[in-house]
């Protein structure tokens, strides 16, 4: 049997809990949580803390995870990965990604999302409700899309990169890593490494500490 647990019973990752029971590959979902108080989110039963996916790991052979902090998202998946888990994709079945496109572990896609022909998205992603991504685009690992925005053509995003609600990014452009794009922001030109832009058109307003890579 294929039994599913998810690291998160949040926002995040009740929304995530429904593209899993849609999907309908899993005969038994749970979640992990932190916070001891939970102990059953929209019918779906929170079985422990998110440590303990080492006493479950022989009954549920899939684990997600569904937590918003990028950086904290990519460890905890390596982390189930040593374990032996296993770490799908899980992608909303109202969506439309073309054939040609590679979606790695660990990448949630929600409702209503568009991801175009020779797309490339790493491990632990967030593509959110009603985004699009454009031919040839290449997120790296633990990017974050969130609802609402629109990546042009041969868009480039660095690892832990946060695209706040409704931005636009334009055509060609490269963003860096450990970057924040403010909400509404429209970007027209590449972004460096370890910055915060917002903005018509997105401009640097402040730099960012430096995220561990490793």
């Amino acid at each position: 049997m294929s039994r599913l647990m998810i690291l998160g019973a949040g926002g995040h990752g009740k929304v995530v809990a429904e593209i899993a029971k849609l999907m309908e590959k899993w005969d038994e979902i749970v979640f992990l949580d932190d916070n001891e108080k939970l102990r059953e989110v929209n019918g779906i039963k929170v079985i422990g803390q998110f440590n303990d996916y080492r006493i479950y790991k022989d009954r549920y052979n899939y684990a997600f995870v569904a937590i918003g902090d990028n950086e904290l998202r990519l460890k905890l998946i390596e982390n189930l990965k040593k374990e032996g888990l296993l770490i799908p994709a899980l992608i909303h079945p109202f969506t439309s990604i073309s054939d040609n496109c590679q979606i790695h572990e660990g990448t949630a896609v929600m409702a209503g999302a568009v991801i175009n022909t020779n797309v490339i998205i790493g491990r632990g992603c967030i593509i959110n409700t009603s985004s699009s991504i454009d031919h040839d685009g290449v997120l790296e690992d633990g990017v974050h899309i969130s609802p609402g925005v629109h990546l042009g053509g041969t868009v480039k995003i660095g690892k832990h990169t946060w695209v706040c609600l409704g931005s636009n990014i334009i055509n060609n452009v490269i963003i860096g890593s450990n970057v924040i794009v403010a909400a509404g922001a429209v970007v027209t030109e590449n972004v460096p490494d370890n910055v915060m832009v917002a903005g018509i058109p997105a401009k640097i307003k402040k730099r960012l500490g430096v995220i561990d890579s490793d």
